[in-house]
């Protein structure tokens, strides 16, 4: 009785706040009843679009009629144009990930190349692309593809070869790259910035993909050092350029010179949805990128395409000025003004219907078949092949059921210093990277104990789990300890004081032996045994968890703020006390009382500031 008097109040309030919609463009977002964000979306007229949802004429698929059921509060939010809405509705999605919204799922980090933003910029390698103001290019087909451009870009242009970062001020002697010609030695304040940034043009054509302009430029340095006597000079420019003329010979030409597109392709089965991109730059294709779509089930193909183009573009490096995809969408126009206003010229969508660009789009179509075939069979062997490895660990532990979820624990320190402990989850024999934590251990002796330290994180788990908080509420169907029989007592032994029992063995790394809490000889399996596989990779990841997080310790209280240490004292209170004080010598100098009297501090934080700077 209770329950549906409580589902009648919150259709109540549905239905009031369906009353309160205004005819403004926006945003809105719908909830369910633990204030979950089932779904975002935008609207030029907010009452209208929302309230198509609730009509009984309203022609809805199936999974959106079940997420219509789930509402049970409606929050919006108006803007001045659709325009904002859509840049909202992007940041939206990307922040919240509503379960019912279109999802774009890439697992991959495709390679870039980087020109980053300094006073002698470099061009480097990278997989992560950041709002810094740098500029990147890319993404490529393979990380030797990148190796090999910027092994060229080295070879020809005297740029930072060493990937440090320098300010041209002198700081060492020239090393062996600036005697090779192969760098103009910022590092020993020898560069000079007109003559850098010439270089740093030439390859930044090279990378935008207009080799020919580039090729014209260097043939005319090449003749001008010929001209001055300058052979050495007029021999470096000479070597450039066949360099390059030989790299452009394996570049596969797709399109007009000086063509820049993105290429969009679809394929839908009951497998799922796949979007396959061809980046062509210059009119020369430069890579490819597969991702896969969630939640498209009852999604037209047109609505697939729109919303990967919005979450795609929402965060792309570069934007060019002809996007070509494989059915027109709705929101055409909006998108268009959209990627133009992102890119700061022209932009066009374009829906070729015969011609070479037809034929692009039929190109990645068809590398989307296969790349998702492809994804289908391995995920298929992968799935199988975690079957085999739990229900091995079920037999041979003689466990209740298969370990669908295993949870790992490692510490990790040097000889007692910045010990931490890492909790690792695989789920279905995979990694689930949502539900790793970490834990500061907060036992510290003068000499370090694993053993106490491997008690202190398991208990502190299960404790977690006991207080009903919410991160710590899904128990493992085996628990992985790292070590021998100690470090599985020590876990017992926690386990013990919350009362709880839950399936645990420790893993050696000496002979890959498994302990067993009542078993005296530990087992070995063999191992290439896919039960041993699982848990040897479940073992390592925590390792790597934990000794990630002990380097970041480690480097923090070696090269860090030691105020950073100080629970309570934020980046706000940090800035407060060094322009009040003038340096941590300061701070260090000045009484209680004086570091009490800063403005949000208290006097118990100011007597842990001196305890922790004395």
């Amino acid at each position: 009785m209770g329950t549906s008097v409580s589902i009648a109040k919150a259709k109540e309030a549905v239905s009031e706040r369906l009353r309160s919609l205004p005819t403004s463009p926006g945003c809105y977002l719908f909830k369910d009843e633990t204030g979950r964000i089932l779904y975002v979306g935008k609207a030029i007229n907010l009452r209208s679009r929302v309230r198509s949802y609730f009509r009984a004429s309203s022609n809805l698929g199936a999974r959106i009629a079940r997420m219509v059921a789930l509402i049970r509060d409606i929050e919006w939010i108006v803007v001045d144009s659709e325009l904002v809405a859509l840049v909202l509705e992007c940041n939206l999605i990307k922040r919240h990930r509503p379960p019912y919204n279109v999802r774009l799922r890439d697992d991959k980090s495709y390679p870039f190349i980087v020109i980053t933003k300094e006073p002698f910029p470099r061009v480097m390698f990278t997989r992560r692309v950041r709002n810094d103001g740098s500029r990147y290019f890319g993404p490529f087909s393979s990380a030797q593809a990148v190796r090999e451009t910027l092994g060229l870009l080295h070879k020809v242009f005297r740029l930072i070869p060493c990937g440090k970062s320098w300010t041209g001020d002198r700081v060492q002697r020239p090393c062996l790259y600036y005697h090779m010609g192969q760098c103009l030695a910022p590092c020993a304040g020898l560069a000079d910035r007109e003559e850098y940034e010439r270089e740093l043009q030439a390859a930044r054509q090279f990378l935008e993909g207009k080799q020919d302009a580039l090729l014209k430029d260097l043939k005319k340095r090449m003749q001008e050092a010929a001209e001055r006597l300058d052979f050495e000079q007029a021999a470096r420019w000479r070597d450039a350029v066949d360099s390059i003329e030989q790299v452009l010979e394996r570049q596969k030409v797709v399109g007009p010179k000086g063509r820049d597109q993105d290429v969009v392709a679809l394929v839908r089965d009951d497998r799922g949805t796949a979007v396959q991109m061809f980046f062509v730059r210059g009119g020369k294709l430069i890579g490819q990128r597969m991702f896969q779509l969630d939640g498209t089930a009852d999604r037209s193909p047109a609505e697939a395409v729109q919303e990967f183009v919005k979450q795609y573009y929402a965060e792309a490096p570069e934007v060019p000025n002809e996007v070509l995809l494989p059915i027109d969408i709705e929101e055409h126009a909006i998108i268009e003004s959209w990627l133009r206003s992102k890119r700061g010229q022209s932009v066009r969508l374009e829906i070729p219907k015969r011609g070479d660009r037809r034929r692009l789009v039929e190109l990645a179509a068809t590398n989307a078949e296969l790349a998702l075939e492809q994804l289908r069979q391995e995920e298929a062997a992968e799935a199988q092949w975690a079957e085999e490895a739990m229900q091995q660990l079920e037999q041979v532990l003689q466990l209740p059921r298969p370990p669908w979820r295993i949870e790992g624990f490692d510490v990790s320190n040097i000889q007692g210093s910045a010990p931490v402990a890492s909790m690792v989850v695989f789920e279905q024999g995979k990694p689930a990277k949502a539900e790793y934590r970490r834990f500061r251990i907060k036992f510290n002796p003068e000499s370090p104990d694993d053993f106490a330290m491997m008690r202190e994180a398991v208990l502190r788990r299960f404790r977690a789990w006991k207080e009903g908080k919410e991160k710590f509420q899904r128990l493992p169907d085996l628990l992985v300890i790292d070590g021998g029989r100690g470090q599985l007592h020590a876990a017992l032994h926690a386990q013990h004081e919350v009362g709880l029992t839950v399936p645990t063995i420790g893993l050696a790394k000496r002979r890959e032996q498994i302990f067993l809490p009542e078993r005296r000889d530990p087992i070995e399996l063999p191992l290439d045994a896919p039960g041993l596989v699982l848990i040897r990779r479940l073992r390592d990841e925590a390792h790597r968890f934990a000794l990630s997080y002990h380097r970041k310790l480690r480097d923090k209280r070696l090269f860090g703020n030691p105020l950073d240490e100080v629970p309570g004292i934020g980046p706000k209170r940090r800035r407060l006390l060094l322009r009040t004080f003038g340096s941590l010598e300061g701070i260090r100098r000045a009484a209680v009382d004086e570091i009490a009297a800063v403005p949000t501090m208290t006097r118990r934080l100011a007597e842990k500031v001196k305890e922790v700077l004395e």
